[in-house]
């Protein structure tokens, strides 16, 4: 199957946002159980409002009656829980610890290094588990590469692929990765010049780093469904 992404890893100042109460089991996320939330001023979560979840919903809704093409959009609050690699740093700086303490003057570090190495491993496997930190340890290229694995899973569990026309489109946000994926099927691809797509994702990104998150999505929805709908207008 031939399709186009067009990927944007943002930064993450760029996107100040995070999912509440989706999980990995939610998905497919459609835009009706959306739970993202935005940072408010005492640093907490707020929940982007029903208002909002229902105007994204309503544009959607919209665009699926102006054209026969499919458009799904996914957004996860994680590519991935990314254990392994916070758990081996944990691992190695918990081996190093006795060594540490041994070198600065602490003479029964190394009489004791079994405890202290179990001890530094359950401290510094829980700190690592802590999002923020995890993310941090994580290097960009691989939650590039797990954030679009899991838009290419859910471009084909949404069964996008499967539409007659080859013209399913997917507007997938991975939160966490700050990572911005559209991924169009060969039928729409063929007839939408390449840096459209890139224009819709870059349009998303200055309406979210304006923390005008609603309507990055709406625009973004609504942008995909005019393609769609020029291209495979809705049957009468």
């Amino acid at each position: 199957m031939a399709v186009l992404q067009v990927a944007i890893l943002i930064t993450a100042a760029d996107i100040p946002v995070a999912v509440g109460s989706l999980a990995a089991a939610d998905f497919p996320a459609v835009v009706d159980r959306l739970a993202a939330a935005v940072p408010r001023e005492d640093g907490k979560m707020t929940r982007l409002s029903d208002t909002d979840k229902q105007r994204i919903a309503a544009t959607i809704a919209d665009v699926e009656r102006h054209t026969s093409g499919e458009l799904v959009t996914v957004i996860a609050p994680a590519a991935d829980d990314y254990v392994y690699i916070p758990t081996l740093v944990a691992a190695l700086l918990a081996l190093s610890t006795p060594a540490v303490l041994g070198l600065l003057g602490h003479a029964g570090a190394i009489e004791q290094s079994y405890l202290i190495q179990l001890i530094s491993f359950v401290c510094f496997a829980i700190l690592f588990r802590w999002s923020p930190l995890t993310m941090r340890l994580i290097p960009k290229q691989v939650k590039h590469q797990r954030a679009h694995r899991v838009a290419m899973e859910q471009f084909f569990a949404q069964n996008l692929h499967h539409t007659e026309a080859r013209n399913g489109v997917l507007l997938f946000v991975s939160v966490a990765e700050h990572y911005v994926e559209i991924i169009a099927d060969k039928g729409i691809n063929d007839l939408v010049p390449d840096d459209a797509w890139q224009a819709i994702v870059e349009q998303f990104i200055v309406e979210v780093k304006a923390k005008r998150i609603a309507d990055g999505f709406v625009h973004a929805v609504t942008d995909c469904g005019k393609h769609l709908q020029a291209h495979f207008p809705a049957e009468r």
